[in-house]
């Protein structure tokens, strides 16, 4: 057992238990919008909550005793119970402590809840890492969202707040949730093809750069609200385009925006993959006899594609979690919910908007991250 590795172990026994213990992991209050009374530790997840806590510090043990491949697939399913286990006591503990409340009360997951399921889920990243093997965190989230699914189809989470904003929004959530994914791609897709076509202007290389840099220092907000001034000022100028559907307001000036945020990384990526080939193998290659375009799709492309890769995962991220911001100019998207949220001080109806965010985010980091590694794998071993 190295130090380093005991030491960190430590560290999140000692978070798990502070979570579990010193922090609340429910509150109850009287409706969505009123101040709720904490509750905690086994007041609020009964029996499960040790339970975790003896789950959370067996799978620490084994990491920091047994290192390795080994440790890691012992390790990993013990925090996959530990946080079924979590979620499965907090909502026994909402039913419990609902129990003769009028219909308007809610029980929701307190900072204590939330900070357990933050330290158990690290555990289990550890986990994957120490795994090393390809695809194992797929599987591994997969086998969490389809545990946690079985509970919540089983009714034991129904009392929880976040459960009950779920039900009665969620139509509209699915339908957020496409409309997100639709700003982010569009953006994504936008920005792909503008920072091609900027790389192959080679003489103004240098005022591309200074574009696409200061466009990182405009404040989000300030950049839609330019844009929808601008689309208002052409569709003004050009009423044919507003028979043609386009507006001020939705998803134009939304995609638009999004993606200028996008084009650095993946303008720098661009010409760091495409510009990092050594030149002796250019040289051999135009030296056996291929021409411009087989040297850039035989030898530049595929040794830089990790590179092109990974700026892709950057800026699919980015664009999952700038998308929100296209409810500010009418766009929808899982935004929506979250200002409706912050509009109506309801914290679990923000939540409903942004954990599926994460999630998005998560996933897309995840799966472009498996092409990176898959790519360096291929081209680079």
């Amino acid at each position: 057992m190295t130090t380093a590795r005991a030491a960190a172990a430590a560290i999140l026994a000692l978070a798990l238990a502070a979570s579990l213990y010193g922090l609340p992991l429910l509150s109850v209050a009287a409706n969505r919008l009123a101040l709720g009374t904490p509750a905690f530790g086994a007041a609020a997840g009964g029996g499960h909550v040790h339970a975790v806590a003896g789950l959370g510090l067996a799978g620490l043990a084994l990491l920091a005793a047994a290192p390795g491949r080994v440790g890691a697939a012992l390790a990993l399913p013990i925090f996959g119970a530990a946080v079924l286990l979590l979620a499965a006591g907090l909502g026994a503990g909402a039913t419990a402590l609902l129990d003769g409340r009028p219909t308007a009360a809610r029980a929701s997951v307190g900072s204590g809840g939330w900070c357990a399921v933050i330290v158990l889920l690290a555990a289990a990243g550890w986990s994957v890492r120490a795994f090393r093997t390809p695809g194992f965190g797929a599987i591994a989230i997969a086998g969490l969202a389809a545990g946690l699914t079985t509970l919540a189809r089983s009714g034991i989470l129904d009392h929880l707040s976040l459960a009950v904003e779920f039900r009665a929004r969620h139509a509209v959530l699915g339908e957020a949730i496409v409309q997100h994914l639709v700003l982010a791609g569009g953006a994504l897709v936008l920005a792909c093809l503008s920072a091609v076509a900027m790389s192959l202007w080679r003489r103004g290389q240098g005022l591309v750069e200074v574009v696409v840099s200061g466009i990182q220092v405009v404040p989000a907000v300030a950049l839609f609200g330019a844009l929808v001034g601008a689309f208002s000022a052409v569709l003004s100028a050009v009423p044919s385009l507003r028979e043609a559907g386009l507006s001020a307001l939705g998803p134009g000036p939304a995609i638009l925006g999004i993606a200028a945020y996008l084009l650095l990384p993946l303008w720098r990526g661009l010409a760091a993959g495409l510009g990092g080939t050594p030149a002796t193998l250019v040289d051999a290659a135009e030296a056996v006899g291929l021409g411009r375009r087989q040297v850039l799709l035989s030898v530049r492309l595929p040794l830089g594609a990790p590179v092109l890769v990974g700026a892709l995962r950057v800026a699919a991220v980015q664009s999952l979690g700038l998308a929100t911001l296209g409810a500010l100019v009418g766009a929808g998207g899982l935004g929506r919910i979250v200002f409706d949220g912050m509009a109506q001080f309801a914290p679990d109806l923000i939540l409903l908007g942004a954990l599926p965010i994460v999630g998005l985010s998560l996933a897309a980091d995840a799966g472009l991250g498996a092409a990176e590694a898959m790519a360096r794998r291929r081209w680079h071993s």
